[in-house]
Parts: C-alpha cells; sequence; structure tokens
C-alpha cells in the first residue's frame, strides 16, 4: 500500500515539475530576440503572403488513378500500405471468419465444429429436403455483394 501512495505522490511531483519547466521555457522563448538577419537575404516581413495565383505557373497535379480490382484486393490485406502483405496482415482478415467457426472458444478449430458448421449451411442450402443442392440451390449459396453507402462528397 505505501509503494503506491508514495508512487502516487512522486508521480504528481514530476508532472507539477514538468508544468513549471514547461511553462518557464515558454517563458524564455516568448522573450528571445528575433533571429539575425543572413547577409544578402532580404528582411523577413510580418505580413501575410499574398493568395493571387493568377499569374503563377507550374506542372498540374497529378490525376487520381482508379486501382485496379488486383490492387484493391491487394490493399485489403495490406493494412500499412507498405506494398507488402506479411502473415500477420493476412491472417488477421481471416480472424473473424475463425472465430464464427470455432464454437468453444478455444482458438483450435476441431473437425466437428468446422462438419456441424458445413452441415448446418448445406441444410440451410437445400431448400427442398432431399439431401442435394441444385444447380438453383447452389447459386442461392454465393455471398450476397456487399452494399456500398452512396457517396457523401
Amino acid at each position: 500500500m505505501n509503494r503506491i501512495v508514495l508512487g502516487a505522490i512522486a508521480a504528481l511531483g514530476l508532472a507539477g515539475i514538468g508544468m513549471f519547466w514547461w511553462q518557464g521555457r515558454a517563458e524564455i522563448e516568448k522573450s528571445a530576440p528575433p533571429p539575425p538577419v543572413l547577409a544578402g537575404e532580404a528582411p523577413v516581413d510580418d505580413a501575410l503572403p499574398v493568395a493571387d495565383v493568377s499569374g503563377m505557373q507550374g506542372p498540374a497535379p497529378p490525376e487520381a488513378s482508379e486501382l485496379t480490382r488486383e490492387q484493391q484486393r491487394f490493399f485489403r490485406y495490406d493494412r500499412n500500405r507498405d506494398w507488402r502483405i506479411t502473415r500477420n496482415e493476412m491472417l488477421a482478415t481471416r480472424a473473424d471468419a475463425f472465430r464464427k467457426l470455432d464454437v468453444d472458444g478455444n482458438n483450435l478449430l476441431t473437425f466437428e465444429e468446422w462438419a456441424v458448421a458445413t452441415s448446418n449451411r448445406f441444410r440451410a442450402a437445400d431448400a427442398n429436403g432431399d439431401g442435394e443442392l441444385s444447380p438453383g440451390e447452389f447459386a442461392a449459396t454465393a455471398p450476397k455483394p456487399k452494399k456500398r453507402p452512396a457517396c457523401r462528397c
């Protein structure tokens, strides 16, 4: 208990010292003289720059290009955009699907857990209950495309 109290007092003391040091340093910097003007440089004017760009010329900004489907698929895995997919980045996208199959939550997917999920999925797809999937029933098992929200540009 004493360690907790002493730790809290020490933390408050260090925070107070830091605040006084920070405030004192700000006062010194505020009253510091301006930097000297070097030879050959024009003196710095405190006025704001003019925003008239009518006479300026230069290269056009780069055009935004659409990503190909393969690039979009690649960037779904490449979370930090370093153009390399690590093992952790690849597995992170599958974690939610794994957790749905791992019924007992022990982070081990047994054959029984997989078989039950697959059997339930087959039973849900078999609309007429004959134990076989027709091409129409199988087509109904395809994942539905996600609706994209309207652009709020």
